[in-house]
């Protein structure tokens, strides 16, 4: 039944290094027992180097940064107050995510969900109405801007934080159904199964398989799916940390001399002003934003950033760290939740407000419920029961932690007991009434082709309900670097 089978490059190698043998097999320090030996168990440790550099991702180096306001705060809002921390490296998307990229992904869920789910398509279709103003001729951006192909290649806008979030699951999904083809596992599938990432390496996907890995297990059906452990399937695509996002804006990389940043940033170059001051193209804007009252693109004959609205996203010059149009052109989406004091509170490592810590839905035997009906393996907030005897945690959604909780709020009652009953009830943040701060309030970074200046340092921030969407918000997607911060040399 097996006689015949493709294996990707990792299982030869693992293969070829069992029977072929070489002069030193690898065993356990610690026990002393062969590794990949099914003679004896058929414990495996598969050859790996480091992690693939996904489609369109360039990596971020990371490090320890002064986080916040780099310029003044004529707003007065005191939300994003200098502090230092540390940030692991990452990927992040060299451009921002483009009209083309999102054509696609809307492409392949009607081809998907059309028929039996029409909704889901309907969800993630971005909002073409931002374009309008009841005071300006805007309907040609309504009509063209998302897929005629002039405007192709220019950053996707009306997309709310919840499609960004769920555009990057989507990418993640195929990108690793894409590996699994390319090293000989799947089938080319025409006709688009949904693939999911968590459920096939929990053992649900009954899809286009072409040859599973061999196991080496000796209690085994002699085949098996790909694991984490193979290190073949790639981290989750998702939006970038606000730390993330401004590390890498800032692209300190290029003021760095052993441990010392020679000049801080104000912008993602050196300099106090959004001009090129080479020789070469001196004069020229750095960035797509407005200059001023009426000033979207300058004189004709000689216009200053030659975009009235958006430019494509190569345009103009990348930071030290190759990233195109961290300031200027759309102000970017970010994975955080909004509290003007976040700076205060988060950790200084790898800070991030917004965690709900969930876990997958289990029966009684510990058997995995059945997927949801868009093939995703069903998941459940942890329950402050499980989490009774930890110390690093005791309920899942920790958006609220020390601002907006109770225990940090100014005025408390006895009636707040739990987070569903105090739905609405926050003292500290009275939606609609005194502040429009609640836990959908999202981050966003960057300034815009509508915003004057001081909005493209990277160190200013705003906040957007997370189903709104706008004509001058997008977003680009992140990815964890596992491993080595710089890479095995």
């Amino acid at each position: 039944m097996y006689g015949k089978r493709i294996f990707s490059f990792l299982a030869v190698a693992v293969t070829a290094s069992l029977f072929l043998t070489s002069c030193k097999k690898d065993m356990s320090s610690t026990t002393g027992w062969e590794y990949n030996n099914p003679k004896n168990g058929g414990f495996e440790v598969v050859p790996y180097e480091e992690q693939e550099t996904g489609p369109g991702l360039v990596l971020i180096e990371g490090g320890t940064f002064m986080m916040g306001r780099t310029e003044q705060d004529v707003l007065y809002d005191w939300d994003n107050i200098a502090r230092r921390v540390t940030v692991s490296s990452f990927y992040l998307d060299q451009t921002e995510v483009r009209n083309l990229d999102y054509c696609e992904f809307l492409y392949w869920t009607r081809r998907v969900f059309s028929v039996d789910y029409p909704e889901v398509f309907q969800k993630r279709l971005p909002d073409t109405l931002v374009w309008r103003d009841k005071l300006a001729y805007n309907e040609p951006y309504v009509d063209y801007y998302l897929r005629h192909p002039a405007y192709r290649d220019y950053p996707v806008v009306g997309v709310s934080w919840v499609q960004a979030s769920d555009y990057c699951n989507w990418r993640t999904d195929r990108v690793n159904e894409y590996i699994l083809v390319r090293e000989g596992i799947l089938k080319m599938d025409p006709n688009e199964e949904n693939f999911n990432t968590d459920s096939y390496l929990a053992g649900q996907y009954e899809g286009m398989v072409k040859n599973d890995l061999y196991d080496m297990n000796p209690n085994g059906s002699g085949t098996r799916k790909v694991r984490m452990e193979d290190g073949i399937l790639l981290p989750k695509y998702r939006l970038p940390t606000e730390a993330e996002w401004e590390f890498a804006a800032l692209g300190l990389i290029g003021n760095t001399i052993y441990e010392r940043v020679l000049e801080r940033r104000i912008y993602p170059w050196n300099g106090h002003i959004a001009r090129n001051d080479r020789t070469n193209n001196l004069g020229e804007f750095v960035a797509n934003y407005k200059r001023g009252r009426g000033d979207n693109m300058g004189v004709a004959g000689n216009l200053n950033d030659a975009a009235d609205i958006t430019s494509p996203v190569y345009s103009y010059w990348p930071n030290d760290y190759g990233l195109y149009n961290m300031a200027g052109n759309v102000s970017e989406w970010v994975m955080d939740v909004y509290r003007p004091l976040s700076f205060e509170d988060v950790t200084d490592f790898r800070p991030f407000r917004g965690n709900v810590f969930q876990t997958q839905m289990r029966d009684a035997d510990g058997v995995l419920e059945d997927k949801d009906s868009l093939g995703r393996i069903k998941m459940r907030d942890v329950t402050v029961a499980e989490s009774k005897d930890r110390r690093n945690y005791r309920q899942a959604d920790n958006k609220n932690y020390l601002d907006g909780d109770y225990t940090s709020n100014l005025i408390q009652s006895d009636d707040w007991t739990t987070p569903e009953e105090n739905e609405g009830k926050n003292g500290m943040y009275d939606y609609t009434n005194t502040s429009m701060i609640n836990d959908k309030a999202r981050v966003y970074k960057g300034g815009s082709w509508k915003d004057r200046q001081y909005w493209i340092s990277p160190g200013n921030r705003r906040f957007l309900d997370e189903n709104l969407s706008t004509d001058d918000i997008g977003f680009r997607c992140a990815m964890t670097r596992v491993g080595s911060p710089v890479g095995n040399f």
